[in-house]
């Protein structure tokens, strides 16, 4: 018996989300239905991370068991032969039988992309177009409120699992800023323990009406203490949003922050 990590990048603009669904296409089925075929046998994979309709993935992380004779380093191979251009497994390797993909990631890293400049319809897939001017130094003030073990209920959508808890741990919440032709591209990261059904879309929607006016910076602090989803923004939408890292151990996530303590 083989326990096999896979990380896997995709453009989710053709999935119905990563969750397998009848009737649907999604990351997880398309993976899924390969795997199977190739090794002749079902195959289930479990992810860190459950991404949505339209969002995309730098770097998901996803595990699976089964005894098979494909080498463990050829599986992305085989793999990617058989699967459609919009999702491809980037590597493969094999873990302990006990590991699993989403009960031992100890955090995550997400970006998310703004296009702050005039349409480019090339892009429409994958950042979030605002025409008007947004104010930088503002959102990057109100993000600052988000770090640290706090309640983001104000930042979770209905429709999602109740969790148990809606405390989470912000670690960073960063911008930076790229020239592009007339504007330029604000990047938010953000990197967390974990993040409650649509928290990362209802905060970049959030600062974005902080950058437009319609919210003051300082009023982001009251936004987390009221735990009120109708006291936060806009949710922003799918298309900016990237899976971009997950970390395993402390001493990877401790690194990814240039040593800020956990």
């Amino acid at each position: 018996m083989k326990n096999i990590l896979l990380t896997i990048e995709y453009d989710g603009t053709n999935f119905h989300g990563w969750q397998r669904q009848p009737g649907q296409r999604t990351v997880q089925g398309e993976i899924e239905k390969v795997l199977s075929k190739l090794f002749r046998q079902e195959v289930t994979i479990t992810a860190t991370s459950r991404t949505d309709s339209g969002v995309h993935a730098l770097y998901q992380k996803a595990n699976f068991k089964g005894d098979f004779g494909i080498p463990t380093e050829r599986i992305p191979l085989a793999a990617n032969n058989l699967l459609s251009g919009d999702v491809r497994i980037k590597s493969a390797e094999e873990v302990d039988l006990d590991f699993h993909a989403r009960f031992d990631a100890v955090g995550k890293k997400y970006i998310y992309i703004i296009r702050n400049a005039s349409y480019d319809f090339t892009q429409r897939n994958f950042c979030y177009h605002i025409e008007k001017q947004l104010d930088h130094q503002s959102m990057k003030e109100a993000a600052q409120y988000l770090v640290g073990e706090q309640d983001f209920k104000s930042f979770m959508a209905a429709g999602g699992k109740v969790p148990e808890s809606t405390v989470r741990t912000i670690y960073s919440a960063n911008f930076t800023l790229e020239p592009i032709d007339k504007g330029r591209k604000i990047v938010f990261e953000i990197i967390g323990n974990g993040f409650l059904y649509n928290m990362v879309r209802i905060i970049v929607g959030t600062l974005v009406d902080i950058g437009l006016g319609k919210i003051s910076a300082s009023d982001m602090k009251e936004i987390i203490e009221s735990c009120n989803r109708s006291r936060a923004g806009h949710t922003a939408p799918p298309q900016g949003l990237y899976l971009s890292e997950i970390y395993f151990d402390y001493a990877e996530l401790k690194k990814s922050l240039g040593g800020v303590n956990k």
